[in-house]
C-alpha cells in the first residue's frame, strides 16, 4: 500500500510530518482522516481558520498558511492504526522536498514521527520539533494541552 502524496507549495515555511497514514485516513483518501484525530482542529484553531471538512479544505488550510504535510514512512508493516506496531520501515526520502519548498523547521506529529525522521536523515540544519501525538490514542494530552504545546508552529504560519 502506498501512502498520500505531499501537500506543499513555493511558500511552505513550515513541514509537518505524520507516520503512516491510519487506515481510517486511507478510507477517507487524506491525511488524519479519523474524527477523532486532533490534528484538523488544531490547524483551524493555530490559523484562525474554520475547520475544514473536505479534502479541498484540508489542502488549502494547509497551502494557504503557508505550511506543508507528509508522512515518514514511505511503507511498512503496521497493525491497525498503532505507531507502537509498526516494523519493517522503509523511510521515505523527505531530502528532495527541504530542497524544492522554503521550509525553515519541521514539525513531527508524535515520537514515531520524529524517531524515523531523525534516524533517516539526521541533522539537517533546521529546527526539528517532536510535537505530543494529536492521535485519539494519545488521551493523556486534552485539546488545550495540545494547542498550547503546539504553539511554536505560528511562527511558521503566514496566512494568504
Amino acid at each position: 500500500m502506498k501512502g498520500f502524496e505531499p501537500v506543499y507549495s513555493d511558500r511552505s515555511r513550515a513541514l509537518i510530518l505524520g507516520t503512516w497514514p491510519s487506515p481510517k485516513s486511507f478510507e477517507t483518501g487524506f491525511y488524519y482522516g479519523h474524527k477523532q484525530n486532533r490534528f484538523w482542529p488544531l490547524m483551524a484553531s493555530l490559523t484562525g481558520m474554520d475547520r475544514p471538512e473536505s479534502i479541498e479544505e484540508k489542502k488549502r488550510l494547509i497551502l494557504d498558511s503557508g505550511l506543508a504535510l507528509w508522512d515518514t514512512i514511505e511503507s511498512c508493516t503496521i497493525e491497525g492504526a498503532s505507531d507502537a506496531s509498526i516494523r519493517d520501515v522503509e523511510a521515505r526520502d523527505i531530502g528532495w522536498l527541504l530542497k524544492k519548498a522554503p521550509i525553515e523547521a519541521v514539525f513531527c506529529n508524535g515520537a514515531k514521527a520524529y524517531e524515523v525522521f531523525t534516524k533517516q536523515h539526521g541533522d539537517i540544519g533546521l529546527p526539528i520539533y517532536k510535537m505530543p501525538s494529536t492521535s485519539p490514542a494519545n488521551a493523556a494530552w486534552s485539546f488545550e494541552k495540545l494547542l498550547k504545546a503546539w504553539e511554536p508552529l505560528k511562527g511558521y504560519i503566514e496566512l494568504t
